[in-house]
């Protein structure tokens, strides 16, 4: 993939060279180059948990108390913070960095506060829907690079909470509902990132699957529903991608904080999946000293003074005088030093330098093309063809200029734009759509209507061959949607359009599921997420069939709130009075509140299929401008073959999924996804492909052994190309 602004890489090096200058007398940068220490802990070729033994050895109770609690946040901890989220004290004398947390979700935050870029990659929900394993890799391997050229060593990405309300605000930070392909997914993304000399994370651990009254809200599940969803998607992250950190979340999990909870991290986390990296809590998730170290919390973040804190002069009086066993504080010291040698940031620091924009834009806007989702193509409206289209309207969502990104601490100040402010404004990022369409159908008359007047926007679609209307829906930490409806009258807009223009377009910029009253009277319509840095090139692309799409839903899209397992938000309030403060905890959430999820392990495609409801659009689904069939199919419960074959007359790529039906003495929903690939074919060709199952995705959690069995009985094994289209169905026994 080629682009025009590769010839500017003559002013990047000179500007590295610049950098170089500058990063020469940055304070971090000199302690980072003051002479190692001679200690054998030092010996690259000794195991990290040797290594982290030898070196707690050597640490003051004062340096390991250092160790378990922040030094600041952004720019308070002085010259030892990078500028990032939070900054946990080096020990020099030892040879130990400080680790300077970043948030880095999509992209790194905050970049343009020291004067530096970040490639805004599409969201993680985007990156879920391409569900292929190496463009997760790189995605990951993106955010690393530019993490360690900006001076940093940790990331505070990784988040994995499943779908389970829609409506949730950060659902564009996560991957999806379905614990399997979100887990796989997430593993991924951490080895690319990891691989690039960075700690790794995953968060936030767990169910915070709600913005509103995060943190005074208490999540009821039985364990049984909690291993098979929500924690599966963790276990599979934690013990395939093998992060350096985990985030507990501010809420409460069945009465106990996420961050003082024995049984998520000491016998879930810690005991039953082997993790060996460290706990940190979710910015003031902390609540108490003694109970949150004997639970398995190993770092208090922010921190700050460490006469305020839980972890600092307080956990130290507690070691003293045996509430809390020196012990338990040189495991927590361990854990944390054993990340920072297994991870490379004592070995190979990051010393700094000009991220390469043109490498993260070229991922970002591969990943936007593979993510997007061709939602429906009446009559093959699409793709474009250039050469016979004459017009074009495009209306709405500012789409003569930029595309969408989502807010909070994964916001990514974009190029040109300075800082973004937490909490502020939706952000909108230069990548333009009019700019790419033109540019794609030169001799077409292409015109831009913002929207916001409907007659004008009828009449512009009225005059146009083709009608392209872009809605949105910003989304952000903090808040949740009050629906799945598009705000701002945009659905009348579209109807409108639709009404003058037969030829109409739909493009979606979201963070997850949207209602579409107006689906059937469209003549398609596709899903772009937020897109990214190169969105409005990758849709481009699309549009006039430069890539076949190949995107599914990670996630299900339903036709009303009515359909979902709760009708409102829990703890959500009725609109406030305009100029109204919204209370604590969240945008309308009262002082503590139960969060009781009773549709258990019903999550998502597994709600809808249980509770026999029609979806507007199944988890799974995408559509491609070609054409696949399935056939041939062999089942047994340790993998299953079949034949996939392009039935049409492009190249395209078909993601083929497994589903599974347990026993019916599983007492489960009545299928799950267990196994997927995507297939690569040419026009007409067929490729047979064999997946593995792993035992555990057929296996039920069981609460009295405390551990997952295989049920005896009869499975049935679907195959196709959405949870609702398996043309292909087996029985096998176990």
């Amino acid at each position: 993939m080629t682009y025009p602004i590769r010839g500017k890489r003559l002013a990047v090096a000179t500007a590295t060279a610049a950098f170089s200058a500058v990063l020469a007398l940055s304070p971090v940068l000199a302690q980072r180059q003051q002479q190692a220490p001679k200690g054998p802990w030092m010996d690259k070729s000794l195991p990290p948990d040797q290594r982290a033994d030898m070196v707690v050895e050597q640490m003051t109770l004062d340096e390991k108390i250092s160790l378990v609690h922040g030094a600041g946040s952004f720019q308070a901890a002085g010259a030892a913070s990078n500028g990032g989220a939070g900054v946990i004290a080096g020990i020099p004398r030892l040879g130990l960095p400080p680790i300077q947390l970043a948030d880095s979700a999509v992209g790194v935050r905050a970049a343009a506060e020291r004067g530096r870029y970040a490639t805004l990659l599409p969201s993680t929900i985007a990156e879920a829907a391409t569900w292929d394993l190496k463009l997760a890799y790189e995605y990951g391997a993106v955010i690393g690079r530019e993490l360690r050229d900006q001076q940093y060593n940790s990331t505070l990405g990784g988040g994995v909470c499943l779908m389970r309300e829609p409506r949730n605000g950060r659902n564009f930070e996560y991957q999806g509902e379905d614990p399997i392909l979100a887990g796989k997914m997430v593993a991924q993304l951490i080895k690319g990132l990891q691989d690039q000399k960075v700690i790794g994370d995953t968060k936030h651990y767990a169910f915070n699957d709600q913005e509103t009254g995060r943190s005074i809200g208490n999540v009821k599940l039985d364990k049984r529903a909690m291993r098979e969803t929500d924690l599966l998607a963790f276990e599979i992250a934690v013990t395939e991608g093998q992060p350096g950190m985990v985030m507990c979340s501010y809420n409460k999990v069945n009465g106990d904080w996420a961050c003082e909870n024995s049984y998520l991290l000491n016998d879930v986390l810690k005991k039953a999946w082997g993790f060996k990296g460290f706990v940190l809590s979710d910015w003031g998730g902390t609540h108490t000293t003694a109970k949150a170290a004997l639970a398995g919390l190993d770092n208090e973040e922010p921190g700050g003074d460490p006469a305020r804190i839980h972890f600092g002069d307080a956990l130290k009086k507690a070691v003293e005088s045996g509430e809390v066993p020196m012990a338990r504080l040189n495991d927590m010291a361990h854990r944390i030093v054993r990340t920072e040698f297994a991870s490379g940031i004592v070995d190979d620091p990051p010393l700094g330098r000009v991220v390469d924009p043109f490498k993260g834009a070229e991922t970002a806007q591969t990943i936007a093309e593979q993510a997007s989702v061709l939602l429906k193509n009446a009559n093959n409206q699409l793709p474009l063809n250039a050469a016979l289209v004459k017009s074009i309207a495009l209306i709405g969502s500012h789409a003569d200029a930029s595309v969408l990104s989502g807010g909070g601490s994964a916001q990514v100040d974009p190029p040109g734009g300075g800082a973004s402010r937490y909490g502020g404004p939706a952000v909108w990022f230069p990548s333009s759509p009019l700019k790419a369409i033109r540019a794609k159908a030169p001799k077409a008359k292409v015109e831009y209507n913002e929207g916001t007047d409907t007659a004008a926007a009828v009449a512009l679609a009225k005059a146009s061959q083709i009608a392209i209307v872009f809605v949105n829906e910003p989304t952000s930490e903090g808040q949740d949607m009050r629906s799945l409806t598009l705000t701002n009258k945009q659905d009348d807009l579209v109807s409108a359009v639709a009404a003058a223009n037969p030829h109409t377009i739909v493009v979606l910029e979201t963070g997850g599921p949207a209602a579409m009253p107006w689906i059937g009277s469209v003549g398609a319509a596709i899903e772009i997420w937020y897109p990214g840095i190169k969105g409005a090139e990758a849709l481009a692309n699309i549009l006039f069939g430069d890539v076949n799409p190949s995107g599914k839903l990670p996630a299900t899209f339903a036709k009303a709130d009515a359909d979902l397992p709760h009708l409102t938000i829990f703890g959500m309030r009725p609109p406030a009075a305009p100029g109204a403060a919204a209370p604590a905890g969240g945008r309308g959430a009262p002082a503590g509140f139960d969060v009781d999820y009773t549709e258990g392990l019903k999550v998502g495609y597994k709600w809808f299929d249980a509770e026999n409801k029609e979806p507007l659009f199944p988890f799974g689904h995408g559509l491609s401008y070609t054409t696949f069939a399935y056939s041939g199919l062999k089942a047994g419960l340790d993998s299953v073959s079949f034949t996939v074959r392009n039935t049409g007359k492009r190249a395209g790529a078909e993601i083929a999924q497994v589903y599974a039906g347990l026993p019916t003495a599983a007492q489960e929903p009545p299928k799950r996804l267990v196994a997927w690939e995507k297939i690569q074919l040419a026009a007409g060709e067929s490729k047979t492909v064999t997946l593995k199952l792993d035992p555990k995705f057929l296996s039920i959690f069981n609460e009295q052994k405390d551990g997952w069995e295989f049920l005896p009985g009869e499975y049935k094994l679907f195959v196709g190309g959405s949870s609702r289209s398996t043309p292909l169905t087996a029985t096998a026994t176990h």
